[in-house]
Order: structure tokens, then C-alpha cells, then sequence
């Protein structure tokens, strides 16, 4: 028996709530008034017999069986928003469409993407967010930029840049009541963590850092996005272990700062991938020549992957 799907308009509230954490965001980018998203989430919750927020102090949080439910709504409306651009999209030789990590894109793509438009006006970028591997055989999407060793078979995989390990904090936290002055003061300080496989980026940290691994387990803070770890941060909420392309804006603008001068490398790195049968298109061609500008800068061999660190060896941090 087909099981009955629920109202549409409480669907689209829900993953606009919790995608925001905010029912006054989620009005706002649907163009109704929060009492409206109210009621669409109440019937939802009565259509599907389960509680899907959980207010506490002017806090949204989401329920177990929500944060279970969410993966596969906003899967459901990307596969209509993208049914509805091949519908009516009649050359799409102009489109470009990339997939990658939503923190990446938040904290390190999206704040660079205005100098890509700048240079090529005609072409048209269009971003989609996904934790899982692209299928490149359904043509919706033309690249993604992903985290690896570079090994996937039948695609191209272009390097782009490595990243480091090190905690970050707000500037507050350095002349606290318990100021950061040396790792050993981690403990005074509550860690942010991220999950989703960052779980271990802490461990590593500590260890590198000749510190006990435990203290990653004292009490904390888990995010399952890197950027909402890394907001936790900026608000003074603890330490965070930042990764150098997702911190680099915020440590150059003052929102976040090093606190310690030990960086663990990592052995591995962030790719620009696509399908060896379109990798050379022009608009596909013209984005990754400016994506490895705009990381490399002026090199003259654009397209020669940087040295990598040696991984597992912990390294004295150069500023970002």
C-alpha cells in the first residue's frame, strides 16, 4: 500500500526550518509570516504523527526522527529543483552546475564566486550541496568538488589544495577568565566538534600535539556541518579544529584566531572532479583554470599540484 504523502507546503517549511534552525529565517526565504510556518509544521507534525522540533530557550532543535526524515526531504526537493531547470532549460551549454560540500561552499567557494561571474558573464553557475557522491551519468551535474586521494575511477580529477589541522577560537577566548595561552588549557575550554567524519580531527590534533586524546572526549559540542561548528566558534561557544580553507577568511577578518602554532598536515585533498568525456567543455575548462587561479595565483605551472605535507607529522603554522 502507497503510504500517503503529506502536505507540500509543510514539507517546504520543514526543510527551511531545519536547514535554518529558525522558523523567522525560514518565513522569510518562503515569503510568509512565521505564524505561517508555524501552523505548516504543526500540521506536518499531526500528518506524520511525529514531533519534528524541539524549542528550548529560543532554541530550534531538531528530533532524532526529524534529523533522520530531513536527509531524504531535501534530497526529494533538489531532484525537483533540478527536474525543473532540464524542463526548462532549452541550452544548457551556458549552465554550469557544481556540486560540492555545503560548509566549503558557505565558508570558502561562494565568497569567490562573484570574480568567476566578473570574468565570464556568460555563463551561468548554479551550486548544489550533497554529502554523497555524485552520479555524473544523469547529466545534472558537471563537476564536484570532493575530498580524497584523488582516485575515482573514470573521472578526472584535478588538484586543487591541501588543508591543515589546528583549533581556532574567537579573539574573546584568548583573554578570558581562562585565557588560551597553551594547549595544556584546553581543558579549561569546551571543544566543538564536528561529525560526518571529522569525529577523529581532535584525536589527531591532540596527539600531534603530545597532549592526551581524552581530552577530546571531555564535555562538548557536536555539529553535523563544519560552518555551523565554526559559527560556534566565532560566537565564544569553545575551540574549534578549523581546516585552513574553510578558516582562512575568518582568521584574515578577525572573526577567528590561531591560538597555538602547532598545524597538523593531512594526507589528503580537495579535487575538482568531473567526467573524462566532458572535462574539456569550455565552460567546464574556463572554471577550473579560475578555480586554480584564484588558489594558486600567478604560477606558472597552473596546472602542477602543489607539494603536499607529509602526513601524520605535526608542523609550525604559518598565518593565514
Amino acid at each position: 500500500m502507497t503510504a500517503r504523502l503529506p502536505s507540500l507546503n509543510g514539507l517546504r517549511a520543514f526543510e527551511a526550518a531545519a536547514r535554518h534552525l529558525s522558523f523567522t529565517v525560514a518565513a522569510s526565504e518562503l515569503n510568509v509570516t512565521q505564524t505561517a510556518i508555524s501552523h505548516q509544521i504543526r500540521r506536518l507534525e499531526q500528518e506524520l504523527g511525529i514531533k519534528l522540533f524541539v524549542r528550548q530557550n529560543r532554541a530550534l532543535t531538531l528530533t532524532p526522527e526529524a534529523k533522520e526524515y530531513l536527509p531524504g526531504v531535501r534530497a526529494a526537493f533538489n531532484d525537483l529543483r533540478l527536474a525543473t531547470d532540464r524542463l526548462q532549460r532549452r541550452d544548457n551549454d551556458h549552465v554550469l552546475t557544481v556540486s560540492t560540500l555545503a560548509s566549503l561552499a558557505a565558508k570558502w567557494l561562494l565568497p569567490k564566486l562573484s570574480a568567476f561571474q566578473e570574468a565570464h558573464p556568460g555563463i551561468d553557475v548554479r551550486i548544489t550541496t550533497s554529502t554523497t557522491l555524485v552520479d555524473f551519468k544523469s547529466g545534472d551535474v558537471d563537476a564536484a568538488i570532493r575530498y580524497g586521494r584523488g582516485q575515482w575511477p573514470g573521472l578526472r580529477a584535478d588538484w586543487l589544495m591541501a588543508d591543515q589541522l589546528f583549533p581556532v577560537c574567537s579573539p574573546a577566548l584568548l583573554a578570558g577568565d581562562k585565557p588560551l595561552r597553551q594547549p595544556e588549557d584546553l581543558a579549561d575550554h569546551v571543544l566543538l566538534h564536528t561529525s560526518g567524519g571529522a569525529e577523529d580531527d581532535w584525536r589527531l590534533w591532540l596527539t600531534a600535539a603530545g597532549l592526551p586524546t581524552n581530552l577530546s572526549k571531555q564535555p562538548g559540542v557536536t555539529f553535523d556541518l563544519t560552518f555551523m561548528t565554526l559559527q560556534a566558534a566565532i560566537d565564544g561557544l569553545g575551540v574549534a579544529m578549523g581546516r585552513t580553507s574553510y578558516v582562512e577568511a575568518d582568521i584574515a577578518k578577525g572573526r577567528l584566531v590561531v591560538p597555538f602554532d602547532i598545524a597538523l598536515p593531512v594526507d589528503a585533498g580537495f579535487y575538482l572532479v568531473s567526467p573524462e568525456a566532458r572535462a574539456d567543455a569550455p565552460k567546464l575548462a574556463a572554471f577550473r583554470h579560475w578555480l586554480k587561479a584564484s588558489i594558486h595565483g600567478k604560477r606558472e605551472e597552473l596546472g602542477k599540484p602543489e607539494p603536499r605535507p607529509e602526513p601524520n607529522e605535526p608542523a609550525r603554522r604559518r598565518r593565514v
